[in-house]
């Protein structure tokens, strides 16, 4: 399928999916930057998503309303990212990332954590574990973007047979023990694990590209998701800081609001090593090379949370890093495409 047909079917399915409760959402968000009245701005935001390909998440969250058309074309999107995924990534090598136990199993030497399958230990695994771990987190196995995720506490789970089985009726079934993070990680959030997210391409040639490199903080829940209410920044390739945060909303952050530390100039510990890892899981998998590795950075080194076979696309607003391009050509020199 051509990039064409890609672009178009996408946008078809986004307008099905349109929504005038997240219509005002992005509305109201671009208020707080641009003083146009809500029906130029929705306009606009119409025009970007022909003209530049671009969602009306991506227009709110950077401020491409203040942009020129030249600045605006500098953009990458999450529907140019949809393309990518559809068109360089093998749909059949999904399940190797996305079926979590298969990931871990795969992966086990980099997870460094325990896990459970619920569905498939019996009763004395699942007490057992239980009983080895204070807290632990459980999940869908095929799930994504931080959603149905919760922090458990052992010692509340009465009856464990009934507890497996509400779990498998609400499709959380894999449990895994908290992941110990970096003291200096800790420091800024330690309500949920800070993780770097690096958004890679492996080229055909072998050329391991790290299009983006981002930090991603909690901020009041369990997760650091940016969909489950954390924040993020944008790194520099030695993995310090660039910018204050950003969540969700556009709201913007310059210290947490919950440690008071100072987000912009963070550097994260063993960068580098997380890097070196990333690589080293792309070549096990050259049949997916546009990936989006989630990984902890633990006391002892780096540990992947899970890879992603179709990465959300992070860029700062430009009303707080006081650049006004995007970056679009980071993706084209690594894939190639002319997206």
């Amino acid at each position: 399928m051509g990039q064409l047909a890609v672009r178009l079917r996408y946008l078809a399915g986004r307008a099905r999916k349109l929504s005038p409760a997240n219509l005002a959402e992005f509305t109201d968000q671009v208020k707080r930057v641009s003083k146009a009245p809500s029906a130029v701005i929705i306009a606009d935001m119409l025009w970007c998503s022909v003209r530049y390909d671009m969602g009306f998440r991506d227009y709110a969250v950077w401020d491409i309303r203040l942009l020129k058309g030249r600045e605006r074309a500098t953009w990458m999107t999450h529907p140019k990212s949809f393309r990518i995924t559809r068109m360089l990534n093998s749909a059949q090598a999904r399940p190797l990332v996305e079926d979590k136990p298969r990931f871990y199993q795969d992966f086990a030497d980099d997870i460094r954590r325990e896990w459970l399958d619920v569905r498939i230990a019996d009763d004395d695994e699942l007490r057992a574990f239980l009983r080895r771990h204070d807290v632990v987190i459980a999940k869908p196995t095929n799930g994504f973007g931080g959603g149905g995720i919760d922090r458990v506490t052992t010692a509340d789970i009465g009856d464990v047979t009934a507890w497996r089985a509400g779990q498998v009726a609400k499709d959380q079934t894999l449990i895994e023990e908290v992941l110990p993070q970096h003291p200096d990680l800790a420091a800024v959030y330690p309500g949920s694990v800070n993780t770097v997210r690096l958004v890679t391409f492996l080229g055909k040639d072998g050329t391991f590209h790290v299009i983006a490199g981002v930090l991603r903080i909690g901020n009041g829940g369990v997760i650091d998701n940016f969909a489950g209410g954390g924040m993020f920044t944008m790194l520099d390739d030695d993995g310090v800081a660039l910018y204050a945060g950003v969540d969700k909303q556009s709201h913007v952050y310059e210290t947490h609001p919950v440690t008071g530390v100072q987000i912009k100039g963070l550097r994260v510990p063993m960068y580098r090593e997380a890097v070196a890892m990333a690589e080293r899981l792309s070549r096990r998998l050259p049949q997916i090379p546009y990936m989006g590795w989630d990984i902890a950075i633990t006391p002892d080194g780096p540990a992947v949370i899970e890879a992603n076979h179709n990465s959300s696309v992070f860029q700062m607003k430009p009303t707080v890093s006081g650049v006004r391009t995007g970056l679009l050509s980071r993706y084209r020199d690594a894939t190639g495409l002319a997206l």
